[in-house]
């Protein structure tokens, strides 16, 4: 996770973004601060990047890399406003004991548009992500990676539309208006028991949501996705992350999963 000191909307490149509405820091670092005591009060181990001046998206630290058993693929942005910040996460990487590290020659933005499930690796396109990222991604990972078309703008990263839930049980959450007519196909064979999202719960980023298999992390503002969690076996947590969703992100977008 990185702390959004420095955290301010001063251009748009997703629907979310409207320069023209100020950002309350130190709000925003309450939130954020709420979110990662809420994970370690869990038991989880919260490691911190260093927030840097002039890249204040860095707090969405779920962009920065895709980490699977250990292995770490960089980012590639899109925009060259977050360009530097993938170099940072590489930087943190390095630090920290990882070598195998794959920095990308094609645009991928971390797990925005990568979802790592049991049997394969789902990979957001139409908005951000290159499709040959996808390929890149496979043979790094040497997981199956499969290929799902966005068409909404305002779910730009696949994190923003679907969600893993039980990645050993293959159980995700997702809105099927956001994608192609040919991904929900694809998505109802793959998960014919997933949860379904309906809009206000979507437009809320409720599918900005990170689960360790139990807990459920997502907006609080996502309320009727609530009673179908619980439903399930999951206990949902309801976040309050409403100054970065000015950024267009939430819950999933502030936290990149290091698994080992």
């Amino acid at each position: 996770m990185c702390s959004p000191a420095h955290f301010k909307v001063t251009y748009s490149i997703n629907p979310w973004m409207d320069p023209s509405k100020p950002v309350d820091v130190p709000l925003a670092v309450a939130q954020w601060e709420d979110l990662r005591d809420r994970y370690r009060s869990l038991g989880h181990t919260v490691e911190e990047l260093t927030p840097r001046p002039g890249l204040p998206d860095m707090v969405y630290a779920a962009n920065g890399a895709t980490v699977v058993e250990g292995r770490v693929l960089g980012a590639r942005f899109a925009h060259p406003e977050r360009g530097p910040e993938a170099e940072a996460h590489l930087e943190w990487f390095r630090e920290h004991g990882f070598t195998d590290i794959h920095e990308p020659t094609h645009i991928n933005e971390g797990e925005g548009d990568f979802a790592v499930t049991s049997s394969c690796v789902l990979a957001g396109r139409g908005f951000r992500a290159s499709p040959l990222s996808h390929g890149e991604a496979q043979e790094f990972f040497g997981r199956p990676v499969l290929g799902l078309d966005l068409v909404d703008p305002r779910y730009y990263h696949l994190d923003t539309a679907l969600a893993v839930l039980d990645d050993a049980a293959n159980d995700v959450m997702y809105y099927p208006p956001a994608f192609s007519p040919g991904s929900q196909s694809v998505l109802r064979r793959l998960f014919p028991h997933a949860l379904i999202a309906e809009e206000p719960d979507a437009v809320a980023l409720g599918l900005n949501a990170v689960s360790d298999g139990l807990h459920v992390l997502l907006p609080q503002a996502a309320v009727g996705l609530f009673e179908p969690l619980r439903a399930r076996g999951y206990e949902p947590i309801g976040m309050d992350l409403t100054e970065l969703l000015k950024g267009g992100g939430s819950v999933k977008c502030c936290t990149q999963e290091l698994r080992g």
